[in-house]
C-alpha cells in the first residue's frame, strides 16, 4: 500500500511543490493549511503515515499543533518545517516528539531521505513493542491484523474465553496463526504477565514426551543425568499452550487428562505428585473428533480440551486482510534485514490478494520474507514474487481435424508460426519476412524488458542476464530513452 503523507503548511505553493517531489518518488500526499485542519484530518480517520509540519502558522502554530497530536495519542512521525534555523524552536520541537527536521527550501533529496528514516524509525519502534509484547506475555487480540468479519469473530470469542480460565482448543489449517491466537488469549487473561510456554507435541520423539511434558528426576532412566522440570512446572502460574495436540501418542493422553482434572504430575521417577496451576490452551490441525471415532484420540481427553473451541480462519476466507499482513511483514523485515521498502506497488497488492495461499499466513510471510531480500526498488513489484506471479492459466487443447492433407496442414503451419511472430512483442522478421538484424532486435529486447520491469534497471539486468553497467552502455549507444527508476 501506498505511504501517505500529511503537508501541513499554510503556504500553497510550498504544498504544491512538495507535493511534486513525494509524488515522483511514489508517496500519496495529503494536504492541510494550518494546525487546526491537520487535528482534523488525523481525527477523521484519514490516513497519514508521515506528517511534515510547517512551524510558522496563523491560527494553531506548528508546535502546539504537534502538542496537540501527541495528547490525542497520534504517534506518526513527524517532520518539522521551518524557514529560519532557530536552534531553539527547533530544540523545543524535537522534544514535543518531532524526529527531524529541515530548513525551507530543501532539495528533494533531503526531503525523500528524512521522510524514509522517519518510516524506518517508526518500523523499528514498532518491532521493538511487538517483540517486548511477545516476550512478556502480553500480546493482546489488539495486536493481532485484521479486520475482515472471520477475524473480528476470532477476536470477539477470544476475548470472552479469555476473561476465564476455560480450556481453549484452537483448530485450523497449517500456517493460520494458531499460536498467535493463544498467546493473545494468555495476553489478554489475568495470567498476562507470566510465564507462557508452548510446546509442538508433534515434534516430540515418543520416548520423550512424558519427560518433556512432566519432567523426571535426576537418574531416573539412562542418559538422565540431571533433574529436569518439564513443560507443565515451566508454565506453572501461565499457559500451556499444546500445539498439534491431536499427535499425542495415547498413553500420554491418560496421563494428560489426569494432570488436567487433578491439577498436579507426576515426573518420571518422583515418589510424589506436584501440584501446578496452570491453564491449558491446545490446537490442532486435524478433525480430532474423527480422530475420536478412529480410535486415535481419547473421547474423554477431546471434551476436556473441546469447551471453548476456536476455529482460525484460513487466508483465501479473509482475503481483506491480505494488504494490513502485507505492511505488516515489510516493517518488520526491514528491521531485521536493514531494508527501507516503503511498501507494495497497487499491482503487486491486487497479485498477492488473488492468490489462494494454501500455506496460509504463513506462506505470505515466508514471500514477503524473500521479496524483501532480493527488492531494489522501494516498492514491491509484482516481478519479485516469481513464484506467483509465473502462476499461468492452463493451455486450451487445441482441436484438430483428423487427417488433414499435407498440403494443408503445411499452410496451416507458416501462417500459425506467421500469427506468432507478428504478435511477439519484439519481431524477429521485417514486413517482407526476413530476418532483422541482431541490433535491432537487440535493442527491442532491452526496450521491452524496460517497459516491462517498469525502468527498474538492476531488475532489467537480471533479467536479460547481464550486468549494469553492460546494460547502460547499450541503452546509451542505442539511444534509448529510459525514466530510471533507480540509480544503480
Amino acid at each position: 500500500m501506498t505511504k501517505t503523507v500529511l503537508v501541513v503548511d499554510d503556504d500553497p505553493t510550498q504544498r504544491r511543490l512538495i507535493q511534486a517531489v513525494l509524488e515522483r518518488d511514489g508517496f500519496a500526499v495529503s494536504h492541510a493549511e494550518g494546525g487546526d485542519a491537520a487535528i482534523a484530518h488525523l481525527t477523521s480517520g484519514a490516513p497519514a503515515d508521515v506528517i511534515l509540519l510547517d512551524l510558522v502558522m496563523p491560527g494553531l502554530n506548528g508546535q502546539d499543533a504537534l502538542k496537540e497530536m501527541r495528547a490525542r495519542g497520534f504517534n506518526q512521525p513527524v517532520i518539522v518545517l521551518t524557514a529560519s534555523g532557530g536552534v531553539d524552536t527547533v530544540v523545543k520541537a524535537m522534544q514535543a516528539g518531532a524526529c527531524d527536521f529541515f530548513i525551507k527550501p530543501a532539495s528533494p533529496e533531503r526531503i525523500t531521505v528524512s521522510i524514509r528514516n522517519a518510516l524506518s524509525m517508526g518500523d523499528l519502534k514498532g518491532e521493538v513493542e511487538r517483540l517486548t509484547k511477545r516476550a512478556g506475555g502480553k500480546t493482546t487480540f489488539a495486536d493481532l491484523i485484521g479486520a475482515s468479519p472471520v477475524m473480528t469473530m476470532v477476536k470477539r470469542m477470544g476475548e470472552r474465553a479469555a476473561k476465564s480460565g476455560i480450556p481453549v482448543l484452537i483448530t485450523g489449517e497449517s500456517g493460520v496463526g494458531k499460536e498467535l491466537i493463544a498467546r493473545a488469549v494468555h495476553g489478554s487473561s489475568d495470567r498476562a504477565g507470566k510465564p507462557f510456554v508452548a510446546v509442538n507435541c508433534g515434534a516430540i520423539p515418543e520416548n520423550l514426551v512424558e519427560s518433556i511434558l512432566f519432567g523426571h528426576e535426576k537418574g531416573s532412566f539412562t542418559g538422565a543425568t540431571d533433574k529436569h522440570l518439564g513443560k507443565f512446572k515451566e508454565a506453572d502460574g501461565g499457559t500451556l499452550f499444546l500445539d498439534e495436540v491431536g499427535e499425542l501418542p495415547l498413553d500420554m493422553q491418560v496421563k494428560l487428562l489426569r494432570a488436567l482434572q487433578e491439577g498436579e504430575i507426576d515426573p518420571i521417577g518422583s515418589k510424589r505428585s506436584i501440584k501446578v496451576d496452570v491453564r491449558i490452551v491446545s490446537a490442532t490441525n486435524r478433525d480430532l473428533q474423527q480422530a475420536v471415532s478412529g480410535g486415535r484420540f481419547r473421547e474423554d481427553l477431546f471434551y476436556r480440551l473441546n469447551v471453548f473451541p476456536i476455529e482460525a480462519p484460513s487466508l483465501r476466507e479473509r482475503r481483506e486482510d491480505i494488504p494490513a499482513l502485507v505492511e505488516a511483514f515489510i516493517r518488520r523485515f526491514n528491521v531485521e534485514e536493514g531494508k527501507r521498502v516503503i511498501g507494495a506497488s497497487p499491482e503487486t497488492m491486487q497479485l498477492l490478494t488473488s492468490f489462494d495461499w494454501p500455506g496460509n499466513v504463513r506462506q505470505l510471510e515466508n514471500t514477503v520474507y524473500r521479496a524483501i531480500v532480493l527488492a531494489d526498488a522501494p516498492y514491491l513489484q509484482p516481478f519479485d514474487f516469481p513464484a506467483i506471479s509465473g502462476l499461468a492459466a492452463p493451455i486450451e487443447a487445441v482441436s484438430i481435424s483428423p487427417s488433414p492433407p499435407p498440403a494443408a496442414l503445411l499452410q496451416a503451419t507458416h501462417a500459425a508460426m506467421a500469427a506468432a511472430v507478428a504478435e511477439a512483442p519484439v519481431r524477429i522478421l521485417d514486413d517482407r519476412g526476413h530476418l532483422r538484424t541482431l541490433e535491432e532486435i537487440e535493442r527491442d529486447l532491452i526496450q521491452h524488458a524496460i517497459d516491462v520491469y517498469a525502468g527498474h534497471m538492476s531488475e532489467v539486468a537480471r533479467r536479460l542476464g547481464i550486468g549494469r553497467s553492460t546494460l547502460y552502455r547499450k541503452v546509451r549507444e542505442q539511444g534509448i530513452e529510459v525514466d530510471m527508476k533507480e540509480a544503480g
